[in-house]
């Protein structure tokens, strides 16, 4: 380390311990914004053998008990370089030089397992069902999905998984190791949206050197320093995952990628299933040279989401549109009626299978001259006559309607009087 950086960590020792407790929301929130300060500390955690490493695992502790929520998460985003220094002086055998990054590990795991009352907190997590849409798919482009006699027995019903409680620790040791830090990194997960980018940069990089520390791989990806084999679990690589596949689409592509297949690669030498069916899948969806940049900043995830707003076109052709198409009769204007009127021809009321529209010529009134009848008027009255709904309405309409037709075909010039 440089002498700057060794002074800017001092100072920021000793300010954070006589800063009085009005001060500390400030504190905080001024605090994600020392770029030269994390890069510092990052420097600190990485020297084993450095005397700074004491009392900066000490104060990180102390942010974490605080309280204030902006220096949790600043002690948070060391996490996954915190948990590969430990992880790499195990596997050399050298565990005194680890002993105060071990007790901030534990520090932050029995903190994490109660509630501010003590009580000690179980985590649950619902499974979601296939047969209901999400933002990531729709039932429909699964395929059929039958309804057993069994599936309607549970039909409504969600599956919740349960985690914890989780037992105090005092010490790690070979066989609660994993079961703490993979307790660790779901916590860090938790929080991967306040991380920084500095932060997902370490974890993709401690990804991929857990997995390839001992084994072929470490040649072509040119790591020094571990040269041993580090133990992993199942469930430590499948938190791995999360925090990849958040850094893939949050501008780490070609660090998160790497590292997603270095843990297949582990994975596939340690014959885990539970690692490489998450890894696989998302590989499988991984766009194909779609980011090729690792600089351009957030990115999201595309899915199709069902509109909400229904999708029927206002000309779809729908049952009330054909009945209304069929029974429809063209009106004649009403000022082509007051002008046939004005010039004494006789004005012919359009026929409707429901109603009249227009007056009826009553008994004893004088007609007019017959004037030229539209063709489609009269195809509409045969029709009216086949129709077995109209047959019992129409009867005394039809009566007139045949009426009028005689009196043309007999020649009829003069006004005349309509029998019904």
């Amino acid at each position: 380390m440089f002498t700057s950086e060794i002074g800017v960590v001092e100072e920021w020792l000793s300010e954070f311990k006589t800063l009085p407790e009005t001060s500390l929301p400030n504190y905080a929130t001024n605090l994600k914004d020392k770029s030269s300060l994390v890069t510092s500390l990052y420097k600190v955690i990485q020297e084993p053998q450095s005397e700074l490493l004491e009392p900066v695992c000490h104060q990180l502790f102390e942010f974490y008990r605080s309280g204030e929520e902006q220096l949790l998460r600043f002690t948070l985003q060391f996490l996954p370089e915190l948990m590969w220094c430990y992880l790499a002086v195990s596997a050399s055998r050298d565990v005194h030089s680890s002993g105060c990054i071990e007790a901030l590990l534990l520090g932050v795991y029995n903190l994490e397992i109660v509630d501010k009352h003590g009580h000690s907190k179980v985590l649950s997590f619902t499974i979601p069902s296939l047969s209901k849409p999400s933002v990531y798919h729709e039932p429909s482009s699964i395929g059929s999905m039958a309804l057993t006699e069994s599936a309607l027995s549970q039909h409504g019903l969600s599956k919740v998984v349960y985690s914890g409680p989780h037992p105090q620790r005092e010490m790690l040791t070979a066989q609660n190791r994993f079961e703490v830090l993979t307790f660790l990194l779901l916590c860090y997960n938790a929080a991967l949206t306040y991380m920084p980018s500095v932060s997902l940069q370490s974890l993709c990089q401690i990804c991929s050197r857990i997995c390839v520390c001992g084994y072929p791989r470490q040649h072509v990806r040119k790591y020094r320093g571990v040269s041993s084999r580090i133990p992993i679990s199942s469930g430590f690589m499948v938190q791995m995952l999360t925090g990849v596949y958040f850094a893939i689409y949050n501008g780490e592509w070609d660090l998160a990628q790497k590292a997603l297949d270095d843990i297949i690669y582990r994975a596939q030498l340690e014959l885990y299933p539970e690692p490489l069916l998450v890894a696989n899948a998302i590989k499988a969806s991984l766009p194909h040279g779609a980011m090729k940049s690792s600089k351009e900043g957030t990115r999201c995830i595309q899915v199709e989401i069902t509109p909400t707003s229904s999708r029927i076109s206002r000309n779809a052709v729908t049952s009330m549109s054909i009945r209304g198409h069929r029974w429809k009769r063209h009106e004649q204007p009403e000022s082509s009626c007051a002008a046939a009127a004005e010039a004494g021809i006789l004005v012919i009321p359009e026929i409707s299978v429901t109603h009249v529209s227009g007056e009826r010529t009553g008994n004893g009134e004088k007609g007019r001259a017959l004037g030229d009848i539209d063709a489609q008027h009269m195809q509409g009255v045969q029709e009216t006559a086949t129709d077995p709904r109209s047959e019992s309405r129409g009867l005394p309409e039809l009566r007139r309607q045949k009426s009028v037709r005689k009196m043309m075909e007999d020649g009829m010039s003069t006004a005349g009087r309509v029998q019904f």
